[in-house]
């Protein structure tokens, strides 16, 4: 499932406290309870003072209904209790007045909740497209690259937090990122955007990764030199895929390492953690760069922290290595949505932001982007230095 269909999927499982349409049993609940004493009257040989039960369907159906029904609602309720065969107004059990009261009352919450829920879907809209501009849903290809992503804020109601990622094509190859900022949530959304920006320019300018590292180490010192926020810092890892994508260069700024799939086993690739970004020290310590060759079924999984440092109740750290290994043999958009799934499983409480993505090498004549076992290793990459 790429990140689109995720950020959607979270809307429609938003709470109908927080915004979202209200489940159907509340739509259902104020006719449900005038149907309830329609039929008790009905059934009863005996005249039932129930008349005040009625007062609760207009309050009711301001929860789910709009000026319009609620006013019917209210207006059959009123009906109702000036009805002399149902005895439902007896004096001093039903005041009429207060309920009639009540009703009109509950008319004028309705049209004022209706107007609220409207400016809030203009203002969630806004928001929405704002984030996406910042973080948009990954195309299924980029290049000879197959990309699957996924995103979680650790924000409530927000889409972006303080984690990015970002896969382009350029003039060198394709080129990924994924990072993470220092915070989490909507004040690290700043950072990202900064980030991102010139990872995008320096995924076309830039010769190589380690000029692409400078670049952002160099916008993140900018943008933090003369504010509040003079150590902010962020973990990066980059990489660079071949034209054929036979290899790929890995460069990490203290970020953890990619996983590899190849062969039902998911293990972690050694490349050297350099420093993070933000700090000026890429000049003092460059990060070492790791070229692998890679063959038609591997997959490349990347994952923030918010992954790897999930603890469950006991403390312990969630085993991603071994997860992604049970799970090797689903396609990548599942893959992503399995870990997820069972990472809300394993921790009661994922208190930062998650990002995972996945990263297949789609050679010519392969079917839907998955390689066949035949199809075997993929040709050398001229650039390769092996």
């Amino acid at each position: 499932m790429d990140a689109a269909v995720s950020r959607h999927r979270d809307r429609e499982e938003r709470s109908w406290l927080r915004g979202a349409p209200p489940p159907r049993w509340v739509r259902v609940l104020p006719l449900a309870l005038l149907a309830g004493v329609s039929a008790a009257l009905l059934a009863s040989p005996h005249p039932l003072d129930i008349g005040f039960v009625l007062g609760a369907i207009p309050p009711l159906a301001v929860l789910s209904y709009g000026p319009v029904a609620t006013a019917v609602l209210g207006v059959v309720v009123v009906v109702l209790l000036n009805i002399p065969a149902l005895h439902l107004n007896h004096p001093g059990n039903t005041d009429l007045l207060t309920i009639t009261f009540v009703a009109v009352l509950s008319v004028f919450v309705s049209l004022v909740r209706s107007h609220r829920d409207a400016q809030l879907v203009t203002v969630r809209t806004v928001a929405e497209a704002a984030q996406l501009a910042v973080l948009p849903p990954l195309p299924e290809h980029v290049g000879p690259i197959r990309c699957v992503g996924l995103y979680r804020a650790a924000q409530r109601e927000t889409l972006v937090g303080g984690d990015f990622f970002d896969v382009r094509e350029g003039p060198r190859g394709v080129r990924a990122v994924m990072g993470d900022v220092q915070g989490h949530g909507l004040s690290a959304v700043g950072t990202v955007v900064s980030l991102l920006g010139a990872f995008r320019e320096a995924a076309l300018d830039q010769p190589d990764l380690e000029a692409v590292a400078a670049r952002l180490d160099r916008r993140l010192r900018v943008d933090s030199a003369g504010t509040d926020y003079a150590e902010l810092f962020a973990t990066a890892l980059l990489l660079e895929f071949s034209s054929d994508a036979g290899a790929v260069r890995i460069l990490a700024c203290g970020h953890p390492p990619p996983l590899l799939l190849r062969g039902g086993t998911a293990t972690g690739v050694q490349v050297a953690a350099g420093t993070p970004l933000g700090l000026g020290l890429l000049d003092i310590s460059p990060p070492t760069g790791l070229t692998l060759r890679l063959e038609c079924a591997d997959r490349l999984f990347l994952a923030s922290d918010g992954v790897s440092e999930a603890r469950n109740k006991s403390g312990a750290f969630y085993p991603l290595a071994d997860r992604l290994t049970e799970f090797a043999k689903d396609a990548p958009a599942t893959m992503v949505d399995s870990v997820w799934e069972d990472l809300n499983r394993y921790s009661e409480a994922i208190g930062d932001d998650v990002a995972m993505l996945v990263l297949s090498p789609t050679p010519a004549g392969a079917v839907d982007g998955e390689a066949s076992p035949e199809q075997g290793t993929l040709a050398r990459s001229p650039t390769d230095p092996r």
